[in-house]
């Protein structure tokens, strides 16, 4: 087990019982993508920061399910601000996942454009995300 891992495992086992679980998907402003990819790409990440929970954290994934699955998608101005906000999830423990586009359709195949945190303590993933804006 990798020292990623076993940070995650430590912070979900400490997790308070009413600390909420959530998870947030960050996606960038400066891409332009319609609305059917960007739903494609938040979906992605919703997809491998769950099977990252069901292998690393099975419990926590479990609660995250029978207490309502919460997301929120909000927006990072440009790559250098999601890279960033990428490295503070990993570092604080998180669940996360950064998505690179695979399919070159409406953009360069490669290109980063989502980063999926949790599911993990709302707490500890709103420091990093709070001031972030909503995607209406």
């Amino acid at each position: 087990m990798d020292i990623l891992t076993l940070q995650i495992l430590r912070r979900c086992r400490n997790l308070p019982q009413t600390n909420e679980l959530t998870m947030v998907l960050v996606t960038r402003s400066d891409l332009i993508l319609s609305k059917g990819k960007l739903a494609a790409q938040c979906s992605h990440a919703t997809a491998e920061c769950i099977l990252k929970a069901k292998r690393i954290a099975p419990k926590i994934l479990e609660k995250y399910r029978t207490n309502g699955a919460r997301k929120i998608v909000c927006s990072a101005s440009n790559l250098d601000n999601l890279k960033r906000i990428f490295g503070e999830a990993n570092e604080a423990g998180l669940i996360c996942y950064m998505v690179k586009d695979a399919v070159h359709t409406e953009i360069p195949s490669g290109t980063v454009t989502v980063v999926g945190i949790g599911p993990g303590p709302r707490s500890t993933i709103d420091t990093i995300t709070s001031s972030l804006p909503l995607v209406k």
